[in-house]
């Protein structure tokens, strides 16, 4: 599908991204290389990585993988400093890391309950803490005037209930408040825009993969306003758009509108 926005749109930017290696975060380190961004990825996996790292270098875009589990705050030390010394910059951060699995409330351990918190929640927040002295303006590589962005990947299931579900559910809800709290503080203090993206089912990733087999599939598009499963560039475009310094203007004009709509 062609892209609505300009090729250049994020050019000169450095997006680090977590989760990158494969499903919505790879969709997104693509299309951020595609439109001008300098690309790093961080995951568990080397194989993983230098196999995603490859395929966007022969697309053209500069992309380095960074091995670390963002439930560890010296992995996550780690990679956002290499993302600097290697890229120059730290522009943007997308918490894209996520961990699922099916299971009943009533099987599911507490150390299975944790796991999924610790990816989620807790890696989104660390990742966010490790990266807010490179993001915030004035930061190493940046100038006293405007800081960066940060893009949390959330989900739906949280808004009503869903089944075997619980784990991820209170996750995504703890995402949802952290974002909202970071934008709050850190948009204020430190001039860092932090919006979160909540996808429903997207084909093409592990999780629709795993978590819904074809009869499943077939009775989430009857459900669907748009009778369509999401695709992960769908998410990439919106991530885009927040990046994006239309998304900055765009956003800022309404909170300035609303503000003196309270006047």
């Amino acid at each position: 599908m062609a892209s609505p926005f300009r090729s250049d749109i994020l050019k000169g930017k450095v997006t680090l991204i977590t989760g990158g290696g494969s499903g919505i975060g790879f969709e997104i380190a693509t299309q951020f290389g595609l439109h001008g961004a300098s690309i790093a990825i961080m995951g568990r996996r080397k194989q993983v990585l230098d196999s995603a790292v490859a395929a966007l270098r022969s697309l053209g875009i500069w992309a380095f993988g960074f091995e670390g589990d963002v439930r560890k705050q010296e992995d996550a030390s780690s990679v956002v400093e290499s993302t600097f010394n290697n890229l120059g910059s730290l522009d943007i951060l997308v918490n894209a890391a996520a961990g699922n699995f099916l299971v009943s409330a009533e099987d599911l351990s507490p150390n299975g309950f944790r796991t999924v918190m610790d990816i989620d929640s807790v890696g989104t927040f660390t990742m966010c803490h490790q990266a807010l002295k490179y993001l915030k303006k004035g930061g190493p590589g940046r100038n006293s005037l405007t800081g960066g962005t940060i893009i949390n990947i959330s989900a739906t299931l949280h808004y009503t209930a869903a089944w075997y579900q619980i784990h991820v559910s209170a996750a995504k809800a703890a995402v949802d408040a952290i974002t909202r709290n970071l934008a709050l503080e850190w948009g204020a203090d430190h001039d860092i825009r932090v919006n979160g993206i909540a996808p429903g089912p997207i084909q093409g990733t592990p999780g629709l993969s795993k978590l819904a087999p074809e009869e499943i599939n077939s009775k989430i598009r009857e459900d669907m306003p748009l009778y369509r499963i999401g695709e992960k560039w769908d998410i990439a475009m919106a991530a885009l758009y927040l990046s994006s310094d239309a998304g900055s203007k765009t956003l800022w004009s309404r909170l300035l509108e609303l503000q003196k709509v309270n006047l």
